[in-house]
């Protein structure tokens, strides 16, 4: 009995640091940011830059209404369209934070190695220390 007890609070423990990593509360976090980011791009297409483009192009529906019919059955392309360029703006978002701000980031800290820390004095020591016993071995 106390086995499988003490199995169950291993299993808890081991779940426990997996889940409060920082790896996996930053990662929640992303998605959490990622999906509201997401809500406010798709609400930028779907009622500022669509509508607009629905103005320019004449329609009753705006893009809404742009769609071929065939055999009777409405192909909604302007929908297609408004998923595009939300795609479009995400990605280009993405590009721009990933690619030049972090790369940038990574760059700037790649090209400037941090220089070694000076050895302690006991380090110095150690060191003179060692090269006695060369010295005395050869």
């Amino acid at each position: 009995m106390k086995d499988a007890a003490n199995k169950a609070l291993s299993l808890v423990g081991e779940f426990k640091a997996f889940a409060f990593k920082g790896n996996v509360v930053d990662l929640a976090v992303g998605v959490i940011i990622g999906g509201a980011f997401g809500k406010i791009v798709d609400s930028l297409v779907k009622n500022v830059i669509m509508p607009f483009i629905g103005s320019i192009v004449p329609g009753e529906q705006g893009y809404a209404g742009w769609k071929v019919v065939i055999n009777g059955k409405d192909i909604p392309y302007g929908l297609f369209i408004g998923e595009v360029i939300n795609f479009l703006i995400v990605a280009a978002a993405l590009f721009f934070f990933i690619v030049k701000f972090l790369g940038w980031v990574m760059k700037t800290k790649a090209q400037a190695p941090a220089a070694p820390p000076a050895p302690t004095k006991d380090q110095e020591l150690l060191t003179e220390i060692r090269d006695l016993l060369r010295k005395g071995s050869h």
